[in-house]
C-alpha cells in the first residue's frame, strides 16, 4: 500500500477522480500542512471561505468569472480532501472536526445555490418565486442525497473495512452526548452537536431496515464483525458504491460547471431534483432490500438464547 493510500478511508469507497486527482494533490498539500503545524480544522475553515467566494463568482453571466469560480471550487474541494487526509496522518481526528467538515460543505453549497438562484431570477422572465422553489427543492434534495451516500459509505467501512475507520453513529448516542453537553460551558460544541444530531436523524429516517441491521450487528457482534458477515456485506454492497458516488459532490459539480458555462442553470436544478433523486430512490430502495436479506442471514447463521448471548 502506498503512502497516499494509507490516507484513504478505503479504496472501495473512493471515487475515481479522488484516487487519481484529489487524493494525490491533497496528500502533497497535507504533507506541507503537517510540516508547518497547520491543523485539519484550519484547513476546513480556509476551504469554507474559498467555497463561499466560488458561489459569488457563479452569480455572474461572465464565462471568465465563472471559470475562476470553478477553479476556486476545485481548490476548496481539494482542501476538503486535505483536512481528512491530514487528520488521519497526524491522528488529529475528532468528532467536532468531522462535524465542522460537513458543516463547511453545507455552507459552501448554500452560497453556491443562493447565488445561482439570484442569477436565474435576474436572467429569466419568470416569477422569482418559481426559481426560489426550484432552488429550495435542489437544496433539500442535495442534503438528503449527500447524507445517505455518506451514511452508507460509513456503514461499508464499519462492516467490511475497519470499524475504527468508520464515523457511523446512531442518533441516540449523539442525542445523549448533546443533552450531556452544557451550552454555557461549551456553546460551540453544543451547537455543532445539534447540527450533527439533525443530520443523523435525517440519515436514519430514510434507512429503516438498515437501522434494524445496524442495531442487531452492534448487539450481537459489537466491533468484532465476523468474517462471514463482512464478506456477505461486501459482496452485496460494493456494487452500490458507484451509484452512491453519483449522489456526492463530484458528479453534481461536473454537471453544475457545464450548466453554468453554457448558461443553462435551471437545467442543473432539474438534473438535481429529477435525475439524481431518481438514482437515490433506486439505490436506497435496493439497499433496504439488502439490509433485510442480511438480517435473515444473521438468523440463519446464529442461534440466539434469551440472555442475548450468541451461540455458534
Amino acid at each position: 500500500m502506498s503512502r497516499i493510500e494509507e490516507t484513504y478511508k478505503a479504496r472501495d469507497v473512493e471515487e475515481t477522480i479522488d484516487i487519481y486527482f484529489y487524493r494525490p494533490l491533497g496528500y502533497a498539500i497535507a504533507l506541507g500542512c503537517q510540516r508547518l503545524g497547520i491543523t485539519p480544522n484550519i484547513v476546513t475553515i480556509v476551504s469554507i471561505f474559498i467555497g463561499v467566494t466560488c458561489g459569488h463568482l457563479l452569480y455572474y453571466r461572465d464565462i471568465t468569472l465563472n471559470l475562476y469560480g470553478i477553479i476556486l471550487w476545485v481548490i476548496a474541494d481539494t482542501l476538503d480532501s486535505v483536512d481528512g487526509q491530514l487528520a488521519r496522518m497526524t491522528n488529529h481526528r475528532s468528532k467536532i472536526g468531522r462535524i465542522l467538515d460537513g458543516l463547511g460543505g453545507n455552507i459552501m453549497f448554500i452560497s453556491i445555490y443562493l447565488h445561482l438562484f439570484a442569477r436565474m431570477a435576474v436572467t429569466y422572465d419568470f416569477p422569482w418565486s418559481l426559481f426560489f422553489l426550484l432552488t429550495l427543492a435542489g437544496g433539500v434534495s442535495h442534503s438528503i442525497q449527500s447524507a445517505l451516500a455518506d451514511y452508507y459509505r460509513n456503514a461499508y467501512l464499519k462492516f467490511v473495512v475497519d470499524p475504527a475507520k468508520s464515523e457511523l453513529e446512531g442518533a441516540d448516542e449523539i442525542r445523549a452526548e448533546y443533552l450531556a453537553t452544557s451550552f454555557f460551558k461549551h456553546p460551540i460544541r453544543k451547537i455543532l452537536l445539534r447540527v450533527y444530531l439533525n443530520y443523523t436523524v435525517e440519515q436514519e429516517a430514510f434507512s429503516k431496515n438498515f437501522q434494524r441491521l445496524r442495531k442487531r450487528v452492534d448487539l450481537e457482534f459489537g466491533v468484532n464483525i465476523p468474517q462471514w458477515f463482512a464478506d456477505a456485506y461486501r459482496k452485496m454492497n460494493k456494487p452500490l458504491m458507484k451509484y452512491y458516488a453519483i449522489l456526492t459532490t463530484n458528479t453534481r459539480m461536473i454537471v453544475m460547471a457545464i450548466c453554468v458555462l453554457l448558461d443553462v442553470v435551471p437545467f442543473y436544478f432539474a438534473v438535481e431534483v429529477i435525475g439524481i433523486n431518481l438514482v437515490m430512490v433506486l439505490v436506497t430502495t435496493h439497499q433496504e432490500k439488502l439490509s433485510a436479506q442480511l438480517l435473515q442471514q444473521i438468523d440463519e447463521q446464529w442461534k440466539f438464547i434469551p440472555s442475548g448471548k450468541v451461540l455458534a
